[in-house]
């Protein structure tokens, strides 16, 4: 029955989450804010509303690691699987907005959540201070939008404009609906994804720390997922891209920071794991991406590879740290020891014959 409730929220979250995207963006355009606008605030937040809705779900139900878990463990996964899945579907192209100004925001925002985790909480007012950067970024990202080019701005409402005027959706009265059944598919679905996982752990005999890492990060990665590999098949490239930065810093920014306001006085505990291994690994994974971006045009098939490969093996090593098993040693000496000197070696080639600077797109 845990299974059919953790399926069952899933599916609750990605319909949610695709509900409130929907009907805010079309409510948004219905009264005359820019596309551009929305695409950047409303979608942005739209696919990171499950892991918001889950932090809160977890927060509320006493299970704060899961909080926690599920924002490191969706940006791991987002960067090393979506990424390289997406890569390895096509080349991706890299915006040189992405290098100048969001990675360096994303690598930012995770050094933020690794100096406020060092003492093992995040306090009501470190969730504040995130939750107004959150806001602070999007107002930012606001007036940067009202600066591009009217041949930008065309593109832009060319794609999210309505396809007819008499869309279904079209009328405000169903825009608000489907904001209203978004809000509640996130709540509700949150509610049993983290009841179920709470179970797993119990009945696997492992941390709930763990279990919001894995399952519950893929999980709630899902609207990430379907959007980057969407556009990676369809050609738009730099979308699939900017789709996996974007997530990232609101996922910090959005889903700790709210998290740690709902918390309250007790604020949001951090498992002596994360801090040290998994928070590491999630600041590792942003400043990867500064050399892979920046060796050319694109994140080539073998850096999506590399990526895969990295994500597997993070994924094997939290297997058997929470057996304890006994190759878990031998293990992290090969990782250390050869794979990521290696990696390091290769990047730097790479990022030292790379033939100029990323398109001005």
């Amino acid at each position: 029955m845990q299974v059919v409730w953790f399926a069952a929220g899933l599916t609750a979250l990605v319909v949610g989450a695709s509900a409130l995207v929907r009907g805010a963006s079309k409510l948004a355009l219905s009264i005359g804010i820019s596309p551009l606008v929305v695409g950047l605030t409303i979608v942005a937040l739209g696919t990171s509303a499950p892991e918001i809705a889950v932090s809160i779900g977890a927060v509320l139900n006493g299970r704060t690691d899961i909080a926690v878990g599920n924002v490191v463990g969706s940006n791991i996964f987002n960067v090393l699987f979506i990424l390289g899945a997406s890569a390895l579907i096509t080349p991706l192209v890299v915006h040189v907005q992405l290098i100048r100004q969001e990675v360096p925001i994303m690598v930012g925002a995770s050094l933020l959540l690794l100096a406020f985790a060092l003492d093992g909480r995040i306090t009501w007012l470190e969730g504040a201070a995130l939750t107004g950067l959150l806001i602070a970024y999007t107002a930012f990202l606001v007036v940067q939008s009202r600066r591009e080019s009217a041949a930008n701005t065309a593109e832009f409402d060319a794609e999210l404009q309505p396809a007819a005027a008499h869309a279904w959706d079209g009328k405000w009265p169903v825009q608000l609906a489907l904001i209203g059944i978004g809000l509640a598919l996130l709540v509700v679905g949150s509610d049993w994804l983290v009841g179920a996982a709470v179970a797993f752990a119990r009945a696997l005999g492992v941390s709930d720390v763990v279990i919001g890492l894995t399952i519950v990060a893929a999980g709630t990665s899902l609207p990430e997922v379907a959007t980057s590999i969407a556009a990676a098949l369809k050609g738009e490239r730099d979308i699939a891209v900017g789709n996996v930065v974007g997530s990232n810093t609101f996922n910090i920014l959005g889903c700790v920071g709210i998290g740690g306001v709902v918390s309250g006085g007790a604020g949001l505990s951090v498992a002596p794991s994360l801090l040290a291994f998994d928070l590491w690994v999630m600041l590792a994974v942003a400043l990867a991406c500064l050399p892979v971006f920046l060796t050319g045009r694109e994140i080539a098939r073998w850096e999506g590879a590399l990526f895969l490969g990295y994500y597997v093996a993070y994924t094997a090593y939290l297997i058997l740290a929470a057996q304890a098993h006994d190759a878990l040693p031998a293990y992290s000496s090969v990782m250390l020891g050869f794979v990521v000197p290696l990696t390091i070696v290769a990047l730097v080639t790479s990022v030292l014959r790379a033939p100029g600077t990323p398109p001005q797109r």
